[in-house]
Parts: C-alpha cells; structure tokens; sequence
C-alpha cells in the first residue's frame, strides 16, 4: 500500500532529505530547501515479474532505417548554424537565458518559418493567445488582418497531460514548449517550477520526442547566476543546451550552442534585436568593428574562436589613477583571473606601475569571451592606456601570454589570420612558432614574437597620434 511522505529537496542539484537545512550538505546553495509531499510505493509493487523488465528489443545497427544526416532545413542562418545545420527529427532542444533577452521571440520567428512546410504546435503557459498573435503580427511587420501560416497552431496550456493530448491531435513535426518551468504533472504534488515537476516533465517530453520523430523546442528559465533553473539533470536529458546571451542595453544577441549531439558545441550564432524581431548578422566581426576609433589609446583588436567561426572584436582597456590601497581590476567580457594574471604579468615584467592604478577591460558589443587566445590584445589595450600609446590600427593580435612573459601558440591561427585579412588588417603579432609546418596566410604581415615585450615594443606606436 502506497503512503504519502514529506521530503526536502534541494532545488540547485536535486538531493532530498528528511528534513530541512538552511545550507544544503550536497551543493552548498543557501535557502534552496523547499518542502514536497511525494507518494511512496513499497519495492515489492514496484517489482515486475521476469520477462516483462522491458518492451524495448535489441536491433542490429546495418537493420536501422533512416538518413542519420536527415535534418530539417530552416531559412534562419545563424539558428540553423547554432543547431549544426538544421532541425533533426526526433531531438528535444532547451533554450535558456535571462528574461527579456528573447527566447520567445526567436522560436517564435522559427516556429512561423518552419509552419510553413510543416505542422508546427506552439505550447505556452505565460502567455495567452493574444499575446503570442500580438507578437507575430509585429514580427511580419504586417497589419493584424495578415493571415499566417495556416500549420501554425497556438494553445495556453500547463498541465502537460493535456499538452501531450493536444499533441496527438494536432500531430505536429515540431512543438515549442514556453517554457519548461510552468509545465506540471497532476499526479505529481509538488507546484509547477519544483525540481521534480521540471526533471519529470523534461523526461516526458524527451519521450515523445523519441518515439514520434518530433522537434521539441523548450524554453527554460535561468537563475540569478547565468545558469538554467532546475536541476542540473535537466541538461542531461536533452539533445542539444542553447543559451541566449547579450546586454539587454546592447541589440546583439548571441545564440551560444553548449552542448549538442549533433554539431560542433561552442557554436555562436549572432543576431541583433530591431523592432520586427531577430535580424541575423551575417558578418559580426565587422558588425563590433563597425563604431572603432583608430589611433586612440587603450584600443586593441583580438580575433577569437566562437566553436568553428573566427570573430575580430574590439578589446578597449583604461587605466586610471586610484588612491585606494587595493586598486580595482573590473572586466566585462573576460574573465576576472585572467586579467589578474594579465595584470600581474605587466607589472612584474614589463615594469607597468600598476598598483597604483584602477584597470578597466571592456570586451565591445557584448561578447564573452573565455579562451587565452585574447591575453595579447588585453595586454596591449591595457598597456597602450596606461602609456599614453596607441596600438597600430590595422593590427591584430593573437596569442596567450605565460607568467614569465612570454607568448604561447594557440589552435586554429590560419583560420583567425584569414578572417582578419578579409575585413582588411594588413599585419597580425602571434607567437613565434614551434613548428614550421603551419600553412599561414599570405594577404597579411606577420610579425612573430617570442615574449609579450617584443610584442608591445612592435605593436605600440611610438608617439600618439590624433
């Protein structure tokens, strides 16, 4: 006989106990506790007799039918890029972010270009009908009495029982769920958004999407840290995470692939926010280019990795006098230790008097970014600031920078350089080679350097120019 239990659970990483703690023994998350009444089926109920353990049968590889490349196409570049190169049937794809920065907007402008070749079922539990039709009409830019594709079907809908209903009746390709946090199972006690409700309901949809050759788009609500609400399983059972990032001052928006089965992870697609909705960018390195002032103090240009697309963003550093005793050290869009280390690098062997000086690094249009390969241009944003110097305008750098000062190689530089001559850099500061077997490109100078002071002696100007 089945009874009824109350058990704490933790909502950052999922562990249940007894009772309740201010701290959670498992992850460390404070006030994560909340109390859920769950019923408790004894083993033996649960036990199935030999032989019906399972439905599933074991099928030879050469006996599966169907294209493992089939995929469906989609008109959307940058979204079709992020996915590695459209939609695969049968896959179920979690889309997180902070709230206003467009989730909806985008699968709604996917959802209409994909209804019109086939059934699309657009599933939300924030929005009424209205709202949604609101929202499409100013993304066709369109009066209202336009009509839309006719594949294209709305509900407002929270109980997914009668969502996975609507599903067998409409029997679509292709169902977005806004969003995952507002979905719950009745049999379920917990409230909607509570770690069980979203692991249960994540797994139930997974299982539609596997057995009926269906797209599932679902959108997930984020915490105060960046990271998806919910339990950390939640990335598991999914096919493919995509986070949409960006300033919400800023009209970039950066769609960031973290994991995916079926493409390259680290894929960045870059879209810019106007009033009828995602633009795609098709060009985004000129994009951030586009407002540079050349010749000015504390500008660099360095050409980063974003999964397989080289990017050439503006590194803008500034040095100001402080006096505090501990100067500040304030990035945005690179990481804190990496310019403490940067930071600490010019003091100690460059002889930069950075201790007396507040450091600003700022990463323009919005971008993140997380790889070593950026340390040169940091450098030299920061030392042509606090020098008064400014760095050669058609000048790219590339390279990580080491403790004692020197320059380290870095992956994919033939692809870095050739971008760079594309928008029309004439000279490139990388490492000195290891190896003479890379194959560079020939449209631009390059000018090798084996410590990051050989690198600032030839990429700072030796008198300021206005």
């Amino acid at each position: 006989m089945s009874k009824m239990i109350t058990q704490y659970v933790c909502q950052q990483c999922g562990r249940s106990f007894a009772r309740s703690f201010g701290r959670c023994p498992q992850c460390g998350t404070y006030d994560s506790m909340v109390e859920e009444v769950i019923e408790k089926t004894p083993a033996a109920q649960k036990a199935s007799p030999l032989g019906t353990l399972t439905r599933s049968t074991p099928v030879r590889l050469n006996d599966i039918e169907g294209d493992t490349a089939e995929r469906i196409p989609i008109s959307i570049g940058e979204f079709a890029r992020v996915l590695g190169g459209g939609v695969v049937p049968g896959s179920i794809v979690l889309i997180g972010g902070d709230p206003g920065i467009g989730k909806s907007t985008l699968l709604l402008q996917v959802a209409l270009e994909m209804a019109a070749k086939n059934t699309v079922l657009y599933v939300s539990g924030e929005e009424s009908e209205r709202q949604i039709k609101m929202r499409a009409t100013r993304l066709q830019n369109s009066p209202p009495a336009k009509t839309f594709p006719e594949q294209l079907f709305l509900v407002t809908e929270t109980n997914l029982d009668a969502i996975l209903e609507h599903v067998r009746t409409v029997k679509p390709k292709m169902l977005v769920v806004d969003s995952i946090q507002t979905v719950y199972i009745p049999e379920l006690e917990s409230s909607a958004g509570s770690i069980s409700q979203v692991r249960e309901s994540a797994s139930r949809l997974r299982k539609l999407a596997k057995t009926s050759g269906m797209a599932v788009f679902v959108i997930g609500h984020v915490t105060k840290e960046g990271v998806i609400a919910g339990p950390r399983v939640l990335e598991h059972i999914v096919d493919t995470v995509l986070y949409l990032e960006g300033d919400s001052f800023q009209s970039f928006r950066l769609l960031r692939s973290v994991k995916n089965r079926f493409g390259a992870t680290s894929e960045v697609g870059v879209f810019e926010m106007r009033e009828g909705g995602m633009a795609e960018v098709p060009n985004p390195s000129e994009a951030f280019l586009a407002e540079r002032l050349v010749n000015t103090p504390g500008s660099a240009i360095a050409v980063t990795m974003e999964g397989t697309r080289p990017l050439l963003v503006e590194i803008q550093g500034l040095t100001s006098h402080t006096s505090l005793n501990n100067p500040r050290r304030t990035p945005n869009g690179v990481d804190m230790y990496r310019l403490l280390l940067i930071a600490a690098v010019l003091t100690r062997r460059m002889g930069l008097r950075l201790a007396e000086q507040d450091v600003f690094v700022n990463v323009i249009g919005g971008l993140r970014i997380g790889e070593p390969a950026a340390d040169l241009a940091v450098a030299a944003a920061i030392a042509s600031s606090q020098r008064d110097l400014p760095v050669r305008a058609d000048t790219v750098l590339i390279g990580e920078v080491g403790l004692s000062g020197e320059l380290r190689w870095v992956s994919q530089m033939e692809t870095r350089l050739r971008e760079a001559g594309k928008l029309g850099f004439k000279q490139a500061i990388i490492p000195r080679r290891v190896r003479r077997g890379e194959d560079l490109p020939q449209g631009i100078t390059i000018h090798e350097a084996r410590s990051l002071r050989e690198a600032l002696d030839y990429a700072l100007l030796q008198e300021k120019r206005d």
